[in-house]
């Protein structure tokens, strides 16, 4: 694999490892109640999100081994674009449920 491919996996696993460390031991409601969780989590989504798209411009056979890669790319767009739409129990249930498949399938891409 290409150093390029590399560097964006690395992005979107730093960003879901500091997510994960962001939200340990914490509860939706928590989430819900702390603006600068929310921001934090927010942003490393951004950056995942962001890392995700650059990888399936410039790598698009690597970014398509990602489940829901397309999703998870749009995701990132409600979040910087739609930032008035973003709801707190989507975004705890994506942290809870599809955050590890994210960086898992990301960090076997690495391996690789």
């Amino acid at each position: 694999m290409a150093h390029e491919p590399q560097k964006h996996l690395f992005d979107i696993i730093q960003a879901g490892k500091l997510i994960i460390q962001f939200t340990a031991g914490k509860t939706l409601e928590q989430y819900r109640s702390d603006p600068q969780l929310r921001s934090a989590v927010e942003r490393q989504f951004q950056i995942s999100g962001e890392a995700l798209q650059q990888l399936h411009r410039k790598f698009p056979d690597t970014a398509g081994k990602i489940t829901d890669y397309r999703s998870i790319i749009d995701f990132r767009h409600i979040l910087v674009h739609g930032y008035d739409r973003v709801e707190d129990d989507i975004v705890w249930g994506i942290v809870e449920s599809r955050l590890p498949i994210l960086l898992r399938e990301a960090e076997h891409l690495m391996e690789q």
